[in-house]
């Protein structure tokens, strides 16, 4: 059995490889890693998302937790991973765990490791997990488990609801009376998955209306991605448009991602949804600091950050390499393309529901509708058109090997555009001369490639997705 960690922790297709008995084995790895960081008073968070079986799956890991003598705090329902994160540090735990598979299909679930800083455990953590669990299987020793009942009766495992915590503090990063004074009226797309009604929940005390779509128990998620893209929000595009909504914010499975729909019905990127954010913090809030973007998000943050001064900094794609710049002081906003961002005062994880706060205060801010903020935005600092193409994998790609092979083969000109410089920080990057660029890289979380690019127009994009699928189709 091979279980490895992702950019973002372990998962797989239930009832395949995400069993009881593989999850049980991983759980007991996670308690002799959680022991090694805190021997003398070890604790542990446990959340979980609405997939099928997630409840039952935390209990699990609850009950080996419990086994192995770590005070366990569980959630009592399901509940977004930045509230469970939060919770970490709030309850001073040493690590924590969310069994959620986040934004992948309906038949995929997974463990997300979290560290006592509330964020993603980085790549050496999360290698020492899997060090842990090979150690154990060759000793042929298995889990620790306690009846879940006895654990809660002793008190080692305490039920908690992870919420309210989370809401006070997201009031201390969201002006909630400039939102209420807005009236805005809003359509939240849970997407059936952990954020379900908790916009609607934060800002129920105040003036804006709030229509939930997509907010019941639904473990298949209406047989789509729980992913806030284009594609997905069929449903908020035609609400939007049916019912003369001002804004649609969409989370993802556990709500650590967010897409939006303006009262147009079409889709704002989170692109668009990082850049407007920046430069509102920066310009109406006054705050200063590092920017950080991943390899795969658009250049209008770096032309935002050069405007005002500040210091840009681009990292591989996942959101922990983020955290670990956000880990230090200075950084003012991280986010990366598939719409995971988060800002300084905040734990360093993605949080859809913090940044769809943020956008409605935005918009009532500026007293204006979103596509008039995103068509200022793109005169100031576009234009940029993305997009994003996934090629399906017969056979895993030797990342290293891809890498040497697009450096060696990178043109001079694309599209008739000169290319200025290549980075290989995730996969292999070309920037072209007029502020257009394009990425090919291995995903680190299923068999894909993904070739993304950015341009001042949409044939440009066209153009140079055409390009690197035929170049990434010889690697």
């Amino acid at each position: 059995m091979t279980i490895k960690f992702g950019t973002d922790g372990w998962r797989a297709v239930i009832s395949e490889t995400f069993t009881f008995n593989n999850l049980r084995l991983v759980a007991q790895a996670i308690a002799d890693f959680v022991l090694e960081q805190n021997p003398q008073t070890p604790s542990v968070v446990i959340g979980f998302d609405t997939r099928f079986l997630s409840d039952r799956y935390a209990a699990e890991v609850a009950r080996v937790m419990a086994a192995n003598e770590i005070k366990t705090w569980l959630a009592r329902a399901d509940t977004p991973t930045p509230a469970v994160s939060f919770a970490i540090v709030h309850k001073k735990a040493t690590a924590g765990v969310m069994i959620t598979a986040s934004h992948n299909a309906p038949r995929y679930n997974g463990v997300k490791l979290k560290a006592g800083y509330g964020g993603s455990a980085s790549p050496e953590q999360s290698r020492r997990v899997e060090q842990l669990l090979e150690r154990n299987l060759q000793r042929a020793h298995g889990p620790n488990l306690m009846d879940l009942e006895q654990a809660i009766r002793e008190e080692i495992i305490r039920k908690f609801d992870p919420s309210w915590a989370y809401y006070e503090h997201l009031s201390t990063l969201v002006d909630l009376d400039c939102i209420s004074a807005g009236e805005l009226r809003v359509v939240a797309d849970g997407m059936f998955g952990a954020g379900r009604g908790i916009i609607g929940e934060v800002l129920a005390r105040g003036r804006s209306r709030v229509f939930n779509i997509r907010n019941e128990m639904n473990p298949g998620f209406g047989g789509i991605h729980p992913e806030p893209i284009e594609r997905h929000l069929g449903l908020l595009m035609s609400t939007i448009q049916s019912g003369h909504w001002d804004v649609g914010l969409a989370t993802d499975g556990d709500a650590d991602r967010i897409g939006a729909v303006d009262a147009r019905g079409a889709f704002v990127d989170p692109h668009r949804i990082f850049a407007l954010v920046l430069r509102y913090l920066i310009e109406k809030r006054g705050w200063t600091g590092k920017v950080v973007r991943t390899v795969s998000t658009t250049r209008m943050i770096d032309r935002i950050a050069a405007a005002h001064g500040l210091t840009l900094v681009e990292t591989p794609v996942g959101f922990n390499h983020i955290a670990d710049l956000m880990l230090g002081d200075g950084v003012l906003m991280g986010g990366e393309e598939s719409g995971g961002m988060s800002v300084k005062g905040h734990i360093p994880e993605g949080d859809g529901i913090l940044m769809g706060l943020l956008v409605l205060e935005v918009m009532a801010d500026a007293a204006a509708p979103l596509h008039e903020l995103v068509a200022d935005l793109m005169q100031q600092y576009g234009p940029a058109h993305y997009r994003r193409v996934d090629m399906k994998l017969a056979r895993p790609v030797a990342k290293a090997q891809m890498v040497q092979f697009l450096s060696n083969a990178a043109p001079d000109t694309v599209d008739g555009i000169a290319v200025e410089d290549i980075q290989t920080t995730d996969g292999v990057k070309y920037y072209l001369n007029d502020g257009s660029w394009l990425l090919i890289r291995p995903s680190g979380t299923e068999p894909v490639l993904r070739v993304y690019a950015e341009a001042p127009g949409e044939e440009r994009v066209v153009a140079l997705l055409k390009f690197g699928e035929e170049l990434a189709q010889k690697a």
